[in-house]
C-alpha cells in the first residue's frame, strides 16, 4: 500500500544495459550495510528491555489479552477479539527478511527497482524480496510460454509466421482472445511499416501486455488502491470458495498496518465450515482485531452491522470484510452480498467502499465467468490475482483486464503474510517474460 515508483507512467523501463549490474551491487552493499546495523539496534534493544519486564507484568499483559471476549452486538464499548501476543507481533513486524547471496535473482531485481527510477537510497529488502518471490511465482507459466517464445523468436527479425506461432502461445497460456488480438494486431500493423529484429519484438510485446493490464487501471483514476487517510474505507473480499479470499484478507491487514492504517476485520462469512476461525488466526497473524459471530449461519449482515459501529466508535480507517464464498450458480448467495452492499449504503454512506473480486490463477478462464456473475451483486471496483506461484495460467491476468475492465489491484505469488503486493504492470510483465 506504499506509492509506486514516482512518475513510473512517464518513464520508458528498460533492462538492457549492462551498467545496471555496477547498480545492482552498490544496492547489494547498501543493504548489507542496513541489515548489520538493524542486527546491533535489536541486539541493544533486546539487552535494554528484557531486564526491566518482570514476569509479573508479562504475566499482566497475557493476562488482559486472553480476557477479550468477542460479541456481535453493537454498542460503544463494543469489544473486540484480538488474540495476538507481542511475541507474534515482533515476529510478523520487527523481523526483516534476510539477505541472501548475490546472485542473478538479487541483480535482476535490483534492475527492475533501477528501471523504475528507484534511488539506492530508497529501496528496501523488502522490495528486493518480493520481486524474487514474483519471479520464481510466474516460474510455471514463463516456462509453458517464455522458452517456446524465445525459440520462436529466434535472432532474426520477426515474419509473419511467427506472430502466427504467438498468437497460439498467448492462448495457451490463458491471456484470452480479446488480449490476445489485441496484441498480434498491434504487432502485424507494426511489421507492415517496419523490420523488427527479435529484440525489438520482444520489447513491443512486453509495451502492448503493460497497456492491456495498465487501461483499466487508468480509467479507474487511481494509479494504486490504499485507503484513504483519515477517514472510513471499507474493503470487502468477494469470490467462490477456495481461491484465497480470507488468506487475501489477512495478508492485506498486514500490509495496511504496515503502512500505518489503523485496521479492523469483518468476519462475515458465516457460511464455510472454519472460515470464521481462520479469518481470527489471520487476525492473530496480523495483530488486527476481528469483530465476529460464532453462531453457525448467522446473519452476515448483522456482522457487518456491528463492525461498521466498531470501526466508527474507534476511528479505524480500514475495515476489511470477508464475505461468504458465493457460487455464480446460488441466487440466495448473491442476494445476501447485495444486501451486505445496502446495510453499508445506509450505515456508512460517507465511506470510500471497495469490493474486490479474489480470483485464482490456477483456475484460468474460469475467472472471467466469475467476475462477470459477481460484477452486478457486488459492484465490484478491481480484482485480486492469488496463487500466481502455483499456476501455468499467469496469462489469465491479461484476460481479467481486457475482458472486465477491471483494474487488477494486487496479486499473490506465495503462501507467506508478506506474499502479496499491489499490482505494478511493470514489474508483473517483466517477471513472466524474465529470461533466466
Amino acid at each position: 500500500m506504499t506509492n509506486q515508483t514516482d512518475d513510473q507512467s512517464s518513464q520508458n523501463p528498460s533492462l538492457d544495459n549492462d551498467e545496471n549490474l555496477d547498480w545492482a551491487k552498490q544496492a547489494y552493499e547498501k543493504l548489507k550495510r542496513q541489515q548489520e546495523e538493524q542486527k546491533l539496534e535489536q541486539q541493544i534493544l533486546i539487552e535494554k528491555t528484557l531486564p526491566k519486564k518482570s514476569t509479573e507484568i508479562i504475566s499482566s499483559e497475557n493476562n488482559q489479552i486472553n480476557s477479550l471476549e468477542e460479541t456481535s452486538s453493537f454498542s460503544d464499548d463494543v469489544p473486540v477479539t484480538n488474540t495476538s501476543s507481542l511475541e507474534n507481533l515482533s515476529n510478523e513486524f520487527i523481523e526483516e527478511p534476510i539477505l541472501g547471496d548475490f546472485d542473478d535473482t538479487f541483480t535482476w531485481s535490483a534492475k527492475i527497482l533501477e528501471a523504475q527510477g528507484k534511488k539506492l537510497d530508497n529501496i528496501s529488502l523488502d522490495e528486493i524480496n518480493w520481486l524474487s518471490r514474483l519471479q520464481k511465482g510466474l516460474e510455471k507459466t514463463r516456462k509453458g510460454f517464455v522458452t517456446d517464445l524465445l525459440e520462436k523468436f529466434g535472432d532474426d527479425p520477426l515474419t509473419p509466421e511467427t506472430v502466427d506461432d504467438l498468437e497460439t502461445l498467448l492462448l495457451r497460456s490463458d491471456a484470452g482472445v480479446n488480449a490476445t488480438d489485441q496484441i498480434i494486431n498491434a504487432l502485424r500493423t507494426r511489421l507492415n511499416e517496419e523490420v523488427l529484429d527479435s529484440k525489438e519484438g520482444l520489447r513491443f510485446l512486453k509495451e502492448q501486455l503493460c497497456q492491456i493490464v495498465d487501461k483499466p487501471i487508468e480509467n479507474s483514476e487511481l494509479n494504486e488502491l490504499a485507503p484513504k487517510r483519515n477517514r472510513l474505507n471499507i474493503w470487502l473480499l468477494v469470490g467462490v470458495n477456495g481461491v484465497g479470499k480470507t488468506t487475501t484478507l489477512g495478508k492485506l491487514a498486514n500490509l495496511a498496518l504496515k503502512s500505518g492504517f489503523s485496521t479492523l476485520i469483518a468476519a462475515a462469512d458465516t457460511f464455510r465450515a472454519a472460515a470464521v476461525e481462520q479469518v481470527k488466526v489471520w487476525g492473530d497473524r496480523s495483530g488486527v482485531p476481528v469483530i465476529s459471530n460464532n453462531t453457525p449461519n448467522a446473519d452476515p449482515a448483522s456482522i457487518v452491522f456491528d463492525a461498521i459501529g466498531a470501526a466508527k466508535s474507534k476511528n479505524v480507517e480500514l475495515l476489511l470484510v470477508d464475505t461468504a464464498g458465493r457460487l455464480q450458480n446460488k441466487n440466495n448467495l448473491m442476494e445476501e452480498l447485495s444486501k451486505v452492499r445496502k446495510i453499508i449504503d445506509r450505515l456508512a454512506p460517507e465511506a470510500n467502499v471497495e469490493s474486490l473480486l479474489v480470483l485464482d490463477a490456477t483456475q484460468g478462464q474460469n475467472g472471467l465467468s466469475q467476475a462477470m456473475a459477481f460484477s452486478k451483486s457486488a459492484e465490484l471496483t478491481g480484482v485480486v490475482i492469488t496463487k500466481l506461484d502455483g499456476s501455468s495460467r499467469g496469462g489469465g491476468a491479461f484476460a481479467v483486464a481486457s475482458q472486465t475492465n477491471l483494474p487488477i489491484r494486487f496479486i499473490g505469488a506465495g503462501e507467506g503474510i508478506r506474499d502479496l503486493r499491489p499490482f505494478n504492470s511493470f514489474e508483473f510483465v517483466e517477471a513472466l517474460l524474465a529470461n533466466k
